[in-house]
């Protein structure tokens, strides 16, 4: 009898909490269906451009299903502004092949693709000559999508932490005896952000600096530039976990917003390949802060990235965090109006 009372007892709890039902049921399927649709897409084709070649190599390249361009000129330059995946000059019966190296599993392709072709060609004699735009023959998968993780990491803690602890502000009556005096709501939002602001600034620096100096992860730009997009990614998370707190009654409703905030990002921010993916999975991605915070850490870390070739990620971020502060202004009138 005791264990059934029990039984009804917690039935009747989940019953009510309608939050925790939808996230118990739903989040599952809404996160199943976005890997489904992520994992279906088909990698896009390998891009080649050919120069100084004859039509003898282009047609054995595009009998090893390359997307080939046959090029009178063409630069490192117009490699990166393309995204091409490699350039392969013909000069006096010498080979050259420069790969982009922006995802080493792509450059890895190329190469087994090429050398596949042209020894199916007797006329060709495959000896090439490789350079590297990103990166060397050593680069490993995990050295584009490190730096990525940095700023996940930054973004989850600082998210969690920052949520909870004024949802205990809020909880505990704090934040409505504040609320009792003549404080505007924009200072309370500021205070809390610069407060809890300056942990969140430290945190960042720590885990930057443990990443690069302990870790010995990639960087070939500069940790000036790496330690601001994080700051700002800190401030984005800071904002965002201070909004959703108002939407929690407790810390397990703020970890409910986990599956639902913090996961979807994770399939935006390179770790997967995005270029196969859908325009409108792509379009998705544009809307999530990870996305952008990650494209810059990537530029910076393992590209050399200078300032003004980020400067659109970080003032998007900027965007985002400037709105969740100003959110956050506007959802406290629901507990005073001034």
């Amino acid at each position: 009898m005791r264990i059934a009372s029990l039984v009804t007892r917690i039935t009747q709890q989940m019953r009510r909490d309608r939050r925790t039902l939808a996230l118990f049921f739903l989040a599952p399927l809404l996160i199943l269906t976005l890997m489904y649709f992520i994992f279906d897409t088909e990698a896009s084709d390998l891009e080649i451009v050919v120069t100084g070649s004859d039509e003898t190599i282009v047609k054995a390249l595009k009998q090893a299903d390359f997307q080939v361009t046959a090029a009178e000129e063409f630069s490192q330059e117009k490699m990166i502004e393309k995204d091409t995946d490699g350039w392969l000059h013909v000069e006096n019966g010498k080979m050259e092949l420069t790969l982009l190296n922006a995802e080493p599993s792509r450059a890895k392709a190329v190469q087994m693709q090429m050398m596949q072709g042209l020894q199916g060609n007797e006329k060709i004699t495959p000896s090439i000559e490789e350079k590297y735009v990103y990166g060397d023959a050593n680069t490993k998968g995990f050295d584009t999508f490190s730096p990525m993780l940095v700023s996940f990491f930054v973004f989850f803690f600082v998210f969690l932490i920052a949520g909870i602890a004024l949802l205990k502000e809020r909880t505990s009556g704090t934040l409505e005896r504040l609320l009792a005096t003549p404080i505007k709501r924009y200072e309370i939002v500021a205070g809390y952000v610069i407060g809890y602001g300056l942990f969140a600034l430290i945190q960042t620096i720590i885990v930057v600096l443990y990443a690069v100096n302990v870790l010995d992860i990639v960087l070939v730009g500069s940790i000036w530039l790496v330690l601001l997009t994080n700051i700002l990614v800190a401030l984005v998370a800071l904002s965002l976990g201070t909004l959703l707190s108002s939407f929690a009654t407790s810390e397990f409703q703020m970890v409910q917003f986990i599956p639902l905030v913090i996961v979807p990002q994770v399939f935006f921010t390179g770790i997967f390949p995005l270029d196969g993916m859908s325009d409108w999975l792509q379009k998705i991605g544009k809307v999530m802060p990870l996305y952008y915070a990650s494209d810059a850490m990537n530029g910076i870390m393992y590209k050399g990235f200078t300032f003004n070739e980020v400067l659109l990620n970080l003032i998007i971020l900027l965007a985002f965090a400037i709105v969740f502060i100003t959110i956050n202004i506007i959802s406290l009138k629901k507990y005073r109006a001034l």
